[in-house]
């Protein structure tokens, strides 16, 4: 294999592309606990302007970029949880007093349903069998099903196996599909398209097949039929997600999320342009759903999944290059 110039190489390179107009927010199916999250955030940003001013001023000369397009004001890393991929802006690990969150091994875009799906009805059944020591088992219902909410947003770390060319599963679930495409537009030829069914017991945390950089994203809103029918992969509310690898030869990858009959909410918070190592968290689907990974169908691509088989997200290689470009 030749190696390429610098100049060739850079010449393969592809644009990132603006968000579109429909890209308001990284969970742009917007939800209940969503729009409760939002009232508590412009209440915590009055309370914090009023009394705690000189924190307001020392987050702003600490942050970095700019603000411009956020629906709301960034006052400190928190007001970036939902708006993060409508500015730039961002503080540095040691400014972030918030960042002890994701030792958490919980989804942070899943606490606010933790505590108020799971943990209010924990609490209210609790007091029913407190009040009435006859129906006590309420409390048993209700810890259960707070333990339930906390299993479905866990978040247990992964670690990446090694190897050049891999590409490893964006999430956790059964392979339901691996189907060879005789085209397809963003990778510009013949893909192989390998389709993940999550259940409501899978870790529903997305992660990067490989180290990437985010050229566009996609949001279309659809439907929310079974994930196990085929119809769902083009009908439901899915987000499409445009990728291309950091090293040579700059191949493209696609990640879509899509929506299932319970999951309706899409967490996507990747920002055009930005770069991302190989399983990166990115977002997730809240509820059973259905992730795709499209790869270009070349001939060194090798298949190292099967249909059926039980894999785990930045964890188990999907597929993976053989050969490797020359320096």
């Amino acid at each position: 294999m030749f190696a390429m110039s610098e100049t060739e190489l850079l010449a393969q390179r592809s644009e990132p592309v603006p968000l579109a107009s429909n890209l308001t927010s990284v969970q742009p199916g917007g939800g209940f606990c969503y729009r409760l999250e939002l009232a508590w955030g412009r209440v915590r940003r009055f309370l914090l302007k009023t009394f705690r001013p000189g924190y307001v001023r020392r987050m702003a000369q600490r942050r970095h970029g700019s603000a411009d397009g956020a629906p709301h004001e960034i006052l400190d890393p928190r007001d970036l949880k939902y708006a993060r991929n409508q500015c730039d802006c961002d503080w540095d690990v040691a400014d972030d007093r918030f960042r002890w969150r994701e030792r958490i091994p919980l989804a942070r875009w899943g606490l606010a349903e933790v505590a108020i799906l799971g943990l209010l009805p924990a609490a209210l059944l609790t007091g029913v069998a407190v009040a009435y020591p006859q129906v006590g088992y309420v409390a048993l219902a209700g810890c259960l099903w707070l333990g339930y909410v906390c299993y479905f947003f866990r978040d247990p770390p992964r670690r990446l196996p090694a190897g050049e060319g891999l590409l490893v599963a964006p999430a956790d679930g059964t392979v339901a599909e691996i189907t060879r495409l005789e085209k397809d537009e963003f990778l510009g030829g013949p893909a192989v398209r390998i389709g993940i069914f999550l259940s409501i017991f899978n870790v529903h945390i997305n992660r990067v097949p490989s180290a990437v950089r985010v050229i566009e994203l996609r949001y279309s809103p659809g439907l929310f039929l079974n994930a196990l029918d085929p119809a769902s992969a083009i009908k439901n509310e899915n987000m499409w997600i445009g990728l291309e690898e950091q090293a040579a030869p700059h191949r493209r990858l696609v990640v879509r999320q899509i929506a299932g009959l319970i999951a309706r909410r899409i967490v996507c918070n990747l920002r055009p342009g930005e770069l991302l190592s190989a399983g990166h968290p990115f977002g997730m689907i809240k509820l059973g759903s259905r992730t795709e990974m499209i790869v270009p169908d070349q001939p060194d691509l090798q298949i190292e999944t099967r249909i059926g088989q039980k894999i785990k997200a930045g964890k188990t290689v999907l597929a993976r290059f053989a050969s490797q470009p020359d320096d």
